[in-house]
């Protein structure tokens, strides 16, 4: 295992780690699957660079775009939850109660 491998897979597992294990807030968990998308794409780049093959030179733009339509969507969610609970607990939100 190369040290660039393992610190991108390390990167991840913290990400991981931190999304399994600490989930009190929305934004804390939504920083961690930011991190998790953050460590695939210099993943997905760097190993597009060792290819070098023009043909997956696309794939970490496409993940890019999709993490970034990720983030809009749990910003949303963020100052939704804020405005209708008064809290971004992850505790406060029940989903029985509307």
């Amino acid at each position: 295992m190369t040290p660039t491998h393992f610190a991108f897979s390390s990167t991840f597992l913290l990400g991981l780690a931190g999304l399994a294990f600490h989930r009190t807030h929305l934004l804390s968990a939504l920083l961690c699957l930011e991190g998790m998308m953050l460590s695939l794409f210099i993943a997905l780049s760097m190993w597009t660079l060792q290819l070098n093959s023009a043909s997956f030179s696309a794939s970490p733009m496409l993940l890019l775009a999709f993490s970034a339509c990720e983030a809009g969507a749990g910003l949303a969610l963020l100052v939704a939850t804020a405005r209708t609970h008064g809290t971004d607990r992850l505790q406060s939100l029940n989903l029985l109660q509307c």
